[in-house]
């Protein structure tokens, strides 16, 4: 075929060429242009994994990150179109489907996290797009394909963060609601300062936001899918618990364990599970070592028998945030 348009070009004069260059583009852009959302999920910090674990393990983190997508892209019309190095580039008929997708891969992945251990945890960015682009549904290409692998790579580990072109192309009040404004950034290769959202894709109802010691110390649970408390410890012991347990003195402190007990956030909230053989009790009740049962706020933990700790919700139940559309150009704003 190649040798074909060869012998055609040699037989065209320059007009006729400028013609043709004129007709093909119009033919392609008619046959292939639509408008779509592109979604794009990229591997945090794989270049390490490979280095620590090797090829094998490597590439079994791969192929969890694609099996995780292909499960939440069950019963859509979206479908993978890319898989190079560590990201997946997939591709939607329209925003609604797109943030659904993800949602649901984020929440599986946070499902599937809470099992493994620490350093085997998956991590992604995803960024999400709406826009013109060309496919015929076995490749697509466009600037849309580069701007949604951009938003991606500016996102934080977890974090959901799409265009202000997919934010509009979704109507569905259930994610609109969710999304938060964040401040414009300047992506490598796109011209000017580019207007994003983050979709809060965590259920936030009825679940713990932070701890309260009877210390009197408070802390608030950071944005992951596996919480660790346990006694603190230095820096010589290696890594230590996501939130350190003091009691009032250092005698008391070391009847907890340095790994005493993990929150797991789950699809239905947290979940609490004693990793120590030192006790730990739920309202009351001792709980089994490596036993799972959901918390909620209100509850209190006894750990090791000297400290309690309660799980509390945020202060006050914040409405939600309404953002209004603004004029092409601009960013959307909270009212």
């Amino acid at each position: 075929m190649t040798a074909s348009y060869d012998e055609l070009c040699r037989s065209l004069s320059m007009t006729e060429i400028i013609q043709l260059q004129s007709a093909l583009s119009v033919a392609l852009r008619q046959r292939f242009e639509r408008k779509a959302a592109l979604a794009f999920s990229d591997i945090v910090g794989s270049t390490e994994y490979f280095a620590r674990f090797g090829d094998e393990e490597g590439r079994r983190l791969q192929q969890r990150h694609l099996d995780l997508l292909a499960r939440a892209l069950r019963g859509t019309r979206g479908r993978i179109m890319n898989t190079a190095g560590d990201g997946a580039l997939l591709l939607f008929d329209g925003g609604r489907p797109a943030l659904a997708c993800m949602e649901a891969f984020m929440k599986a992945l946070a499902e599937d996290n809470a099992e493994r251990a620490p350093h085997h945890r998956l991590a992604v960015r995803v960024g999400i797009h709406h826009g013109s682009l060309l496919t015929d549904d076995v490749q697509v290409t466009g600037d849309a394909v580069n701007l949604c692998a951009r938003v991606a790579a500016s996102a934080e580990p977890q974090e959901i963060r799409l265009t202000r072109e997919a934010f509009n192309a979704c109507e569905d009040a259930r994610f609109r609601t969710r999304c938060r404004v964040l401040p414009p950034v300047t992506l490598k290769g796109v011209a000017g300062t580019v207007h994003l959202l983050a979709l809060g894709w965590r259920d936030a109802a009825g679940v713990p936001e932070r701890v309260r010691l009877d210390t009197g110390v408070e802390h608030v649970l950071p944005d992951q899918d596996v919480i660790s408390f346990g006694r603190p410890t230095d820096a010589t012991m290696g890594p230590s618990a996501d939130i350190a347990l003091r009691c009032r003195t250092e005698d008391l402190t070391r009847a907890i364990s340095r790994w005493h007990f993990q929150l797991l956030r789950r699809a239905e909230g947290f979940s609490i599970r004693p990793i120590s053989d030192a006790p730990t009790e739920l309202n009351g009740r001792l709980l089994a070592k490596g036993e799972e049962v959901q918390v909620a706020p209100g509850d209190c933990v006894r750990v090791g028998s000297v400290l309690s700790l309660w799980l509390e919700a945020a202060d006050i139940d914040q409405a939600q945030t309404v953002i209004q559309l603004a004029p092409e150009g601009r960013a959307p704003h909270h009212s």
